[in-house]
């Protein structure tokens, strides 16, 4: 398909783009200046290896045409057979090629023209109209390329890309394949502000006064130009400018042109979790009148420090870090990255009182850290999980030695403008640490991150806690120890290692399936007990919902965070995960094929684990009980509560009560044996003998109708919108079934299409594109996405047996 970059639609949109979000001056300066064009549409895709797509005239009838981004593993069947094996989310990989024919204005002939690509997984080659761009091993890592020298302006010309994810396994976890992140396309003039040319920082930070110093690399390709003026203003939230420099600049035949502005701000508002305020820097250059280029940075105002006796410190407060890690998956969506499903993520997250988010084990989309800047989380920014020495067989170790100075270089440019981010991670349980090159790599890494922003501590995730069995440790140049795991050996660690800040960088691998409970929930197991131990499973391939179970390294979530809490210099932890994720489905082998280690399930259901946390790390007011009440007669049933703000819980069943119980000293829970008769389990929080909370569990009749309850009441009609709609099986009552397994179907028009469904059951071998999903323990999901019609969308869902149930969502204006 032809791009016309110069019909009237796309000047109406330039112009209010440009001018609105950049502050350009007329639309004649509009038209000189930096354009960034969205360059999703309009692909063809074809799986196999195809290396005649290199050519623009090869005919690509039966090849498939889609938009960017796209995973084609996600829409694969699950198999035990793929060489990417369960631990990889058993979907296929292989080889794909994908092709894009645009047109390139003719007066963009004096423009430098890019193409850049936020993340290709993996192994990419790029070719522009035959011509070779280059290679990317790394599947997660950001690239640029220069187009120029090879594009036809005022024709048409075509891009190739080849995306090889066939050597397998790469991975210990579920990657995806292709063109999974955004594509853009950015043309500029040939003075311009380089490829993540700037860096921002804040030396200098109290509630009175801040100081802002801003780096900005340009480019000069000009062969005539001899002075310029750079113009940078600080932009509050408002979108008002609160200071502005400029400066004179004589470029006298120079490339590379090193610019450096310094700004004093009064009473500026810091950016902290709770308050992530935001600013940006507006950056223009000029020529006379003519403006040359447009540049934003983001800017967030914020101090701290991590202590060896206290912790961690921000704007002045201490303050632990409630972290989790998150691999990039997003579920039934795969690894296709979409900001709305981010942000549902990490507003579920929000909610739970989380405030940290450690990127396991790679650098993250672009999306997700402006989402964290502008939501409020501390972000560690890892790059590696491994160096050398190989985890898997096709793994990173294959492109170390050429590749890792790049790849890192690249994730610190990219970022270090972030101010979520406060920690950059060299790496997740490398395996260097046992052997003595593990100090020279270290070394070496920590000094490339210092050559590029010494703003930021350095650290790495270690398993081994013993000082003189630790390589990487021995290397000395690691500003923060983050441990994995052991957590009873944590007291010991002033000791072992004096003066080190320290913090728990991964934590608990407790296993749990939302909804499902065995009991005696009192016996703490570990499955497996060891790596190649035997246990007694659930035949369903399920694990209890109590806090109870934990792989064999790992623990329950209440034995690492009375630690982590009642140690001072413990600066925080980061629960391993916050949600289950593709591949790594410990403890069971294949049909199950994602994780349990989630707080939360791959549908963003929350297990109940996720009460626990949010009456620890929030100060709302928190009263959660389980499990459901439909049991067997006389049966004898745990009953646990998470609770907080109140000095008590009663019980309460059909009426009677079940005795009052408290917390004592460092419990983070209260239980009840309680023979099960149907009806309504009530509990009651007090505090001072006043009412805080009320909550209950009825018994559910079988079930009659299906429920369904979007995350948002409208939609906006850009093809990229999402709305996730829960599914639930109820009793006529409108009482959630917790046993059930309808399968049910869904019908839609309209302004959307289904992008997946899902139940959160870690063996399901259901596809995730599909229009039909079964509920498992009463409750599936479906996702919608806009799919540019400005109509209403409608969703019917229906399930043999059950009264069917219509959802209508709006679009946006």
């Amino acid at each position: 398909m032809k791009i016309n970059y110069l019909n009237t639609a796309y000047f109406c949109f330039a112009l209010v783009s440009f001018v609105m979000i950049l502050g350009c001056e007329p639309e004649v300066q509009v038209k000189q200046a930096r354009i960034v064009q969205n360059f999703n549409k309009d692909w063809k895709f074809k799986l196999g290896d195809h290396p005649e797509a290199i050519n623009h005239s090869v005919d690509l009838s039966d090849w498939r045409s889609l938009e960017l981004p796209h995973d084609w593993s996600i829409e694969g069947e699950f198999d035990e057979s793929h060489p990417t094996k369960p631990e990889g989310g058993a979907l296929p990989a292989g080889i794909g090629w994908y092709q894009k024919s645009f047109e390139i204005p003719a007066d963009w002939n004096e423009r430098k023209v890019f193409i850049s690509f936020d993340g290709v997984y993996r192994n990419s080659e790029v070719w522009i109209n035959g011509n070779y761009l280059g290679i990317r091993p790394f599947g997660y890592i950001s690239f640029q390329y220069d187009l120029t020298p090879y594009l036809k302006f005022g024709q048409e010309n075509s891009i190739a890309v080849k995306v090889d994810n066939s050597p397998q396994p790469n991975s210990r976890w579920y990657t995806g394949s292709g063109i999974y992140r955004n594509v853009k396309l950015i043309a500029t003039n040939t003075v311009y502000v380089d490829h993540w040319g700037t860096f921002v920082t804040t030396p200098v930070v109290s509630e009175k006064t801040a100081e802002v110093d801003l780096a900005i690399v340009l480019k000069n390709e000009a062969a005539d130009l001899d002075q310029i003026k750079v113009v940078s203003s600080i932009v509050n939230a408002d979108n008002q400018p609160v200071e502005t420099k400029e400066q004179l600049l004589k470029l006298a035949g120079q490339k590379n042109v090193n610019v450096k502005m310094n700004f004093s701000l009064e009473s500026p508002k810091l950016w902290s979790p709770e308050r992530p305020n935001m600013y940006s820097i507006q950056t223009k250059i000029y020529q006379g009148s003519r403006l040359l280029d447009t540049y934003e940075t983001p800017l967030g105002i914020r101090k701290f420090r991590f202590d060896a006796q206290e912790g961690f410190f921000l704007n002045g407060e201490h303050m632990k870090l409630y972290g989790v890690c998150l691999h990039h998956d997003l579920g039934a969506l795969g690894a296709a990255i979409n900001i709305h499903a981010i942000e549902r993520r990490l507003r579920i997250l929000k909610e739970m009182g989380v405030n940290a988010i450690r990127t396991a084990h790679n650098p993250p989309s672009p999306e997700l850290l402006q989402l964290t800047d502008r939501m409020g989380f501390i972000v560690q920014d890892e790059a590696f999980d491994v160096w050398k020495k190989k985890k898997v067989e096709y793994d990173y170790h294959l492109n170390w030695d050429q590749w890792h100075e790049r790849d890192l270089s690249d994730m610190i440019l990219r970022d270090r403008n972030h101010p979520s981010i406060m920690m950059w991670s060299i790496g997740n349980e490398i395996r260097e640490q046992f052997d003595s090159t593990g100090i020279a790599m270290t070394k070496e890494l920590v000094a490339l991150v210092k050559e590029l922003d010494t703003t930021r501590p350095v650290t790495i995730a270690l398993t081994e806690n013993i000082p003189e069995k630790n390589y990487i440790y021995q290397s000395g140049v690691l500003d923060v120890l983050g441990f994995n795991y052991k957590h009873e050996a944590y007291k010991d660690f002033p000791e072992r290692f004096k003066g080190e800040k320290v913090l728990s960088s991964e934590s608990i691998s407790g296993l749990m399936t939302r909804g499902h409970y065995d009991m005696p929930s009192d016996s703490l197991m570990y499955w497996p007990p060891s790596h190649k131990g035997e246990f007694d499973g659930n035949e369903d391939l399920t694990v209890s919902a109590y806090d109870h179970i934990s792989a064999y390294w790992g623990s329950t979530h209440e034995q690492t965070w009375k630690e982590v809490k009642r140690l001072d210099f413990m600066a925080g932890m980061f629960v391993w995960t916050g949600f289950d994720y593709l591949g790594e489905p410990i403890p069971y082998p294949y049909p199950a094929r994602s994780s349990y280690f989630g707080i939360i399930d791959l549908a963003g259901f929350p297990k109940d684990i996720y009460y626990m946390y949010q009456s620890e790390w929030t100060k709302e007011d928190v009263l959660h009980i389980f499990p459901h009440w439909n049991w067997s007669k006389g049966a004898m049933v745990d009953v646990w509560a998470y609770y907080n703000n109140a000095d008590e819980v009663e019980l309460f069943l059909n009426g009677k009560s079940l005795g009052i119980k408290s917390k004592q000293g460092d419990d983070l829970h209260i239980s009840w044996k309680v023979p099960f008769e149907p009806g309504k389990l009530k509990a009651v929080s007090r505090k001072d003998g006043e009412i805080v909370l009320q909550r209950e569990i009825v018994t559910a009749a079988a079930p009659a109708k299906i429920e369904l309850i979007g995350d948002k009441e409208a939609v906006k009609a850009d093809g990229n919108d999402l709305i996730f709609v829960t599914v639930n099986i109820q009793d006529d009552n409108g009482v959630l079934a917790p046993r059930a397994d309808n399968l049910v179907k869904f019908d839609i028009s309209g302004g959307g299409k289904i992008v997946g469904v899902d139940n959160g059951y870690q063996a399901s071998l259901e596809p995730f594109k599909a229009n039909q999903r079964k509920a498992f323990n009463g409750k599936c999901l479906v996702i919608i996405q806009s799919n540019y019609k400005n109509e209403p969308i409608t969703l019917k869902a229906s399930s043999e047996g059950l009264t069917s149930e219509t959802l209508t969502i709006t679009i946006a204006k």
